[in-house]
């Protein structure tokens, strides 16, 4: 009798083990899904609530309109319109409310909380190379414009949910699909500042170049990330015309 209880008690015992070390696995499995969910979605969950407060806010970012004098007075140039100094001071630019990280060569987005510096002249047909330099901020694309020349100045970075894989500009262009026709997208390069307004988005095969290759008679930018972030299946592509 005696011998069947502690048998019985000890059978008892191994099973409360085995409770123990099944419950304290799946526990740590769960709680470890927990958090790297939380990780992982944490910078898009920022960014979305910083671009939700400014739009409550009514903070509008588009591309000034230059202002133009109704005045009489003051014809320059026999051209029959009326100029004044008050009119160019209005026509200049918005100020920002950042400071450029780069103005050697960056890009701001206030709209989406870009602030970031951009990597000359890179070979997007170079995996290592174009990795490497997307730890450091935004790419430029060889071969494409520059700045404020005619044609097509081709900007692309991550847009990644697992954005510790890839530095700290990982997750810079997240928010780009919320950019919209008359958006403000501004480029500072070597000391000079660019304002672009967007005109159109669009969602494009992973596999297509079509917007790389495009070629513009003026001053053009286009921005290029993955769609859905973190995910290379499509490409997102912003286009926007110099208006400066």
């Amino acid at each position: 009798m005696v011998l069947n209880l502690i048998s019985k008690f000890l059978d008892l015992k191994r099973l409360d083990w085995k409770y123990v070390v099944v419950r304290t696995v799946s526990n740590t499995l769960i709680l470890g899904a927990i958090i790297y969910a939380t990780s992982a979605f944490w910078e898009v969950g920022r960014q979305e609530l910083l671009y939700t407060y400014r739009r409550l806010r009514g903070v509008e970012f588009t591309v000034d309109t230059p202002a133009t004098d109704s005045g009489t007075g003051g014809d320059q140039g026999g051209g029959g319109s009326a100029w004044s100094p008050f009119a160019a001071l209005l026509a200049k630019p918005t100020p920002l409310k950042v400071a450029p990280v780069s103005e050697e060569f960056g890009v701001i987005i206030e709209k989406i909380g870009v602030n970031a510096p951009v990597v000359e002249d890179i070979n997007m047909a170079n995996k290592a190379e174009y990795l490497a330099a997307l730890e450091h901020g935004v790419a430029h694309a060889k071969y494409t414009a520059k700045p404020g020349q005619v044609g097509n100045c081709y900007l692309f970075a991550h847009s990644a949910l697992d954005f510790w894989n890839y530095g700290p500009y990982g997750a810079v262009f997240n928010l780009l699909r919320k950019l919209e026709p008359g958006d403000r997208v501004v480029i500072f390069y070597r000391g000079e500042r660019f304002d672009y307004e967007v005109e159109e988005k669009e969602v494009v095969s992973g596999f297509d170049v079509s917007p790389l290759l495009r070629t513009y008679a003026t001053p053009h930018l286009t921005l290029q990330t993955c769609d859905p972030p973190g995910v290379a299946l499509n490409r997102l592509v912003v286009t926007a015309k110099l208006k400066q």
